[in-house]
C-alpha cells in the first residue's frame, strides 16, 4: 500500500498483520498497532520524543543481566504486572484472589527444605518469623503435595541474588505440603526495600517524583498438577509504604496476619522476644500447572550495592 497520509500508515500495518495465520497473534498485534498509533496521535508525539523513547527501550535491555531484570521492574512500576495478574485471576478480576505478580527476583532450583525447617542460610540480622501456610481448593479441601517456593528480602533490604554478602539461596526454600495442605518454616521478618534506581526505572521515578520503596513481603509460588500455578505475595500490615507501593502490588486480601509475640516461644529456647508469626490460607484454582520463566538466573558478585531511597514529591 502506497502511503498517502498519516491515517494510511495504520491501515497499511493492519493489513499486513491480518496475514498472520495465528488468530491470537492477529488479535494481539492488531490491538497493539491501533492503540500505539492512536497514542502517538493523541499526544502529538514529536520526533525527538520518539527517538528518546526508543533509546529508553534499548536501555531496559542494557540494564538487564543474569541477576537483574529491568524490564520486569518497569512493568511493575507502571502497574502493568498488577493489572495483568488481576485480569487473569479471581474470576477475571471479579473476586478476591491470592494471586500477585512474580516480581523480578525469583530464581529456580531453590533448596528443598523439610517442613518446620529454616530458610536462613547465612547470618542474617532481624527478628525471627515463623510462617504457617495452608493450600486448599475452591471447595475448601486441603491440597497435598503442592510444591511451594518461598523467597524474600533480608532485613537490610536485599534479595540474596543482589547481595554478595549473603550465601547463595539465602532466604529461599522449596517445601511440599502435607496431607493437610500445610507447610511451615522459620525465617527472619523481612523489611521493606528500595527497588534499584540506577537504570531507566530510576529515571522514571525521579521524573515523576515518586519514591522507590516496596513494602515488606514474602513471596510464595505454588505448583501442583491439575491446579493453576499460584504466585503470591503476603505483606506486612505495619509497613508504612502499603498505600504507595512503587510496584502497585498490594491488595487488601494480601495484607498478612503478622503477629508480634513478646513472650518466649514454646520449645524454641534460641528464639528471643520479640518474635513474629504469620498464618495464611491460599486457595488454588483448577487449571494448568506451568512454571513461569525465571526473570533472573544468577547472583551478583563483588561489593554490596548501595541503593538510594527516593523521596516522593
Amino acid at each position: 500500500m502506497i502511503i498517502a497520509n498519516e491515517k494510511d500508515v495504520t491501515k497499511a500495518v493492519l493489513s499486513e498483520v491480518a496475514r498472520a495465520p495465528n488468530p491470537r497473534l492477529r488479535e494481539l498485534m492488531s490491538a497493539l498497532v491501533r492503540h500505539l498509533h492512536d497514542f502517538a496521535r493523541e499526544v502529538k508525539l514529536t520526533e525527538e520524543e520518539f527517538h528518546a523513547a526508543m533509546a529508553y527501550i534499548v536501555s531496559l535491555g542494557k540494564h538487564s543481566n543474569e541477576n537483574h531484570n529491568e524490564a520486569v521492574l518497569m512493568a511493575g512500576s507502571l502497574g502493568f504486572s498488577a493489572l495483568v495478574c488481576l485480569l487473569n485471576n479471581g474470576d477475571h478480576g471479579q473476586t478476591e484472589t491470592d494471586a500477585s505478580q512474580l516480581g523480578p527476583f525469583w530464581r529456580m532450583h531453590s533448596p528443598k527444605t523439610e517442613n518446620g525447617g529454616t530458610i536462613v542460610r547465612s547470618p542474617t540480622p532481624g527478628p525471627v518469623l515463623f510462617v504457617d501456610a495452608w493450600y486448599k481448593d475452591a471447595k475448601g479441601n486441603p491440597l497435598a503435595d503442592v510444591e511451594v517456593d518461598i523467597w524474600h528480602s533480608s532485613t537490610e533490604g536485599f534479595y540474596e541474588n543482589q547481595d554478595p554478602v549473603q550465601a547463595d539461596m539465602n532466604l529461599r526454600g522449596k517445601f511440599m505440603t502435607d496431607a493437610n495442605g500445610h507447610i511451615g518454616f522459620r525465617t527472619v521478618k523481612p523489611a521493606g526495600y528500595p527497588i534499584p534506581i540506577d537504570g531507566p526505572v530510576g529515571e522514571l521515578c525521579r521524573a515523576l517524583r515518586r519514591h522507590n520503596m516496596r513494602p515488606a513481603h514474602l513471596h510464595f509460588l505454588a505448583f501442583k498438577p491439575g491446579c493453576k500455578t499460584l504466585i503470591s505475595q503476603i505483606y506486612d500490615p505495619e509497613d508504612p509504604h502499603l498505600e504507595t507501593d512503587v510496584q502497585f502490588g498490594v491488595t487488601r486480601h494480601l495484607i498478612g496476619n503478622i503477629i508480634r509475640h513478646d513472650e518466649p516461644r514454646p520449645g524454641a529456647t534460641d528464639v528471643k522476644a520479640p518474635w513474629y508469626s504469620l498464618e495464611h490460607t491460599f486457595v488454588m484454582e483448577k487449571g494448568e500447572a506451568r512454571l513461569p520463566r525465571p526473570p533472573i538466573t544468577g547472583k551478583a558478585q563483588g561489593e554490596r550495592p548501595q541503593i538510594p531511597h527516593l523521596e516522593p514529591a
